[in-house]
């Protein structure tokens, strides 16, 4: 595991603590995935445009990014998608759709065993 006191972003960091604790509280190998990724530099951090969602989800679908959704295409059915950060066009296109955008500390209050959550990137 990554060294946290590296990350200078206190809520990034606090962030990934928060994941690595669910991951061994809730037995859920998905949170510390999700906070391995986090940890990485920021210019290894994913970025997921709206389309790239569209096409691995269904609706109904929970989906995580641990990075940046970008606005780029279309999406046609409703999700809830939860990143560390969106473009305005992304939420746009996000509740137009009847979805949600969420922050991963909502999706961990949600479904804190991660079942049924894809990881996009």
């Amino acid at each position: 595991m990554k060294n946290l006191g590296k990350k200078t972003n206190l809520i990034l960091r606090d962030l990934a603590e928060t994941l690595l604790k669910y991951s061994r509280e809730q037995k859920a190998e998905i949170w510390r995935q999700v906070a391995e990724e986090l940890l990485k530099p920021t210019r290894k951090r994913r970025a997921v445009n709206i389309s790239k969602i569209n096409r691995y989800t269904g609706s109904g679908d929970y989906v995580i990014v641990p990075g940046k959704v970008l606005g780029s295409g279309d999406l046609d059915h409703a999700v809830t998608v939860a990143a560390l950060s969106f473009s305005k066009t992304a939420l746009e296109k996000i509740n137009r759709a009847g979805g949600r955008a969420i922050s991963i500390f909502e999706l961990l209050r949600e479904n804190p065993k991660g079942s049924n959550v894809k990881i996009i990137g």
